[in-house]
C-alpha cells in the first residue's frame, strides 16, 4: 500500500525486516523442537543460534541468483554457520516456514485491527449517547419519512459495528493456524511435535489437516472481514457526506485552519474524508475477489496464489487500519448541527405526523383503504401547497371531522411521540448512558 494511506504501526508489521524476523523465529523455533527430539545437540543448536544474524541486503543478493526468496533467507543464515547449520529447516518444506510466519503476521495485524474496531466502537457510541434525544427526519428513498433522532443513526453503526468487530475476531481465530508437516501435509519426514512445539511457541494452533499449505478459505475470511468492516464505514461516510450537502447541511466533516476546499472556488469546504472513505473501501471489495479465486488450487498446492497474496494481505491489513483510524477522526472532529436537523423536520410542514393520523382514523372504526384515502388527499394537498401545513388541511377536511376532533388532531402533532422506544433501542444496543467512556 502507497505511504499515503498507511499507518506506521500497521505497515512495520508487513516490513521486510519485520517479515524475515518472524521467518527466523519459525526456524529457530523449530531447532528447539530438533533438540528436544534429539536431532541436535544443545551445544549445535547456541552454536547457530550465536552466529546467526539477519541481512536483507545479503538475502536479496541471493535471491537475485536462485531466484526464491526462501532459498536466499536459508542460504543467507547456513552460510554464516558450520557444519550444525544442515539441521536448519530440516524436514521441512518452504510453505511450513512461510505459511506459519503468515499466520502469526495475519495474527498480528489482526490485534491491531481489533484495537481499531475498539476505537471505532468508542467514537460512536459517545456520539450515540450525546445525541440519543436530537430529533431529526429519517429519510426513505431520498424522501422525508419519520422523525427520528441522530443518536438512533450512530446506535445502529454502533451494532454493525460490533457485528464486523465480532466478524474479525472469528476470523483472527480461524487464520491462527500454522503448519509443520511437509511437502503434501503427511509428516512424512518430520513428527508432528515440531508442528506443535513452533505453533504453540507462536500463539499459534496446529492445522488439523493441511496439504503443502494452509488452505485459503482461512485468508479469504480474513480479508472478507476486513471487506466488511470497509463496507460499513463507507456506508457511514455516504451518510455524513449526504447530511453534509449545503441544502441539509445537518452535520459537518472538522475543517482545520489553513485547510483549503477547492483550488478555484474559496468557499468550498468539501466532504474530503468521507469521500476519501468511500472510494478506498472499493479496494477492499476488490481484493476480496483476488482471495476467493486463491482458494481453489491445483492439487497440494500450486502457487498461483502466491504473488497475489504478497499484494493483498498486507495491502488490505494496511487499508483497512487506514480506514478504521481516519473514520475515528472524522466523527470525532464532526460538527453536528441540531439546528438545522429541527429545521428541515419542520420544513415538511407536519407531513411526517401522517401514519399518526392514518392509524388512529383505523382505530376510531375505518378501514385502512378509506383512512388513507383521506389522509394522503390531505398530505397531497400540502405538498402543493407550500403556504399552508399538514394540519391546517386537516383541520378544513369535513369528511376527517367526523371521526377526530380539533383538539385530538393537535394532540397528535407532538414530535416527543417519537421519541418513545429510544431508551428501549439503547438498551437492547448496549448503549448505557453510565457506561459511556
Amino acid at each position: 500500500m502507497i505511504e499515503r494511506y498507511s499507518r506506521q504501526e500497521m505497515s512495520k508489521i508487513w516490513g521486510e525486516e519485520h517479515r524475515a524476523q518472524v521467518w527466523l523465529k519459525v526456524e529457530m523455533f523449530a531447532l528447539e523442537a530438533w533438540v528436544k527430539l534429539g536431532l541436535l545437540s544443545q551445544d549445535e543448536y547456541k552454536k547457530i543460534t550465536n552466529q546467526v544474524t539477519l541481512s536483507l541486503d545479503r538475502m536479496k543478493a541471493i535471491e537475485n541468483i536462485t531466484r526464491h526468496d526462501v532459498i536466499a533467507f536459508l542460504t543467507s543464515l547456513t552460510e554464516q554457520c558450520g557444519l550444525e547449520s544442515r539441521f536448519i529447516h530440516f524436514g521441512m518444506t518452504s510453505s511450513d516456514m512461510l505459511d506459519t510466519a503468515q499466520a502469526f503476521l495475519m495474527k498480528e495485524a489482526a490485534d491491531l485491527l481489533l484495537e481499531d474496531c475498539r476505537k471505532a466502537l468508542s467514537s460512536i457510541k459517545q456520539k450515540a449517547i450525546k445525541y440519543r434525544n436530537t430529533l431529526m427526519v429519517g429519510r426513505t428513498h431520498g424522501i422525508h419519512a419519520e422523525p427520528t433522532t441522530f443518536g438512533l443513526k450512530m446506535a445502529m453503526w454502533y451494532t454493525e459495528m460490533q457485528r464486523n468487530y465480532h466478524r474479525l475476531i472469528e476470523a483472527r481465530e480461524n487464520i491462527r493456524v500454522g503448519k509443520i508437516s511437509g511437502a503434501v501435509g503427511n509428516y512424512a519426514n518430520i513428527p508432528p511435535f515440531v508442528e506443535q512445539y513452533v505453533c504453540e511457541k507462536l500463539g499459534l494452533k496446529p492445522a488439523e489437516v493441511s496439504t503443502q499449505i494452509i488452505q485459503r478459505d482461512r485468508y479469504a475470511e480474513l480479508v472478507w472481514a476486513m471487506a466488511m468492516i470497509g463496507t460499513s464505514l463507507e456506508k457511514f461516510a455516504l451518510e455524513l457526506r449526504s447530511l453534509q450537502r449545503t441544502e441539509i447541511r445537518e452535520v459537518e466533516e472538522g475543517f482545520s485552519s489553513g485547510q483549503k476546499g477547492s483550488s478555484a472556488m474559496p468557499h468550498k469546504k468539501n466532504p474530503i474524508t468521507g469521500e476519501q472513505i468511500c472510494g478506498l473501501s472499493r479496494v477492499l471489495r476488490g481484493n476480496l475477489i483476488v482471495a476467493m479465486e486463491n482458494i481453489p488450487l491445483w492439487h497440494e498446492r500450486d502457487i498461483s496464489h502466491s504473488s497475489a497474496e504478497r499484494i493483498i494481505i498486507p495491502d488490505c491489513c494496511i487499508l483497512c487500519d487506514y480506514l478504521l483510524i481516519t473514520f475515528c477522526r472524522l466523527l470525532d472532529n464532526l460538527r453536528i448541527f441540531p439546528e438545522n436537523m429541527k429545521k428541515n423536520l419542520e420544513s415538511n410542514r407536519g407531513l411526517v405526523f401522517s401514519e399518526r393520523i392514518l392509524l388512529e382514523l383505523i382505530k376510531k372504526g375505518l378501514n385502512r383503504a378509506d383512512a388513507y384515502k383521506i389522509v394522503q388527499r390531505s398530505a397531497l394537498t400540502t405538498w402543493e401547497d407550500p403556504q399552508t401545513s399538514f394540519q391546517d388541511i386537516l383541520l378544513q377536511d369535513d369528511e376527517l371531522k367526523k371521526y377526530l376532533s380539533k383538539e385530538e388532531i393537535k394532540k397528535l402533532f407532538d414530535y416527543q411521540h417519537f421519541l418513545h422506544s429510544v431508551d428501549y433501542i439503547f438498551k437492547n444496543a448496549g448503549l448505557n448512558e453510565e457506561d459511556q467512556e
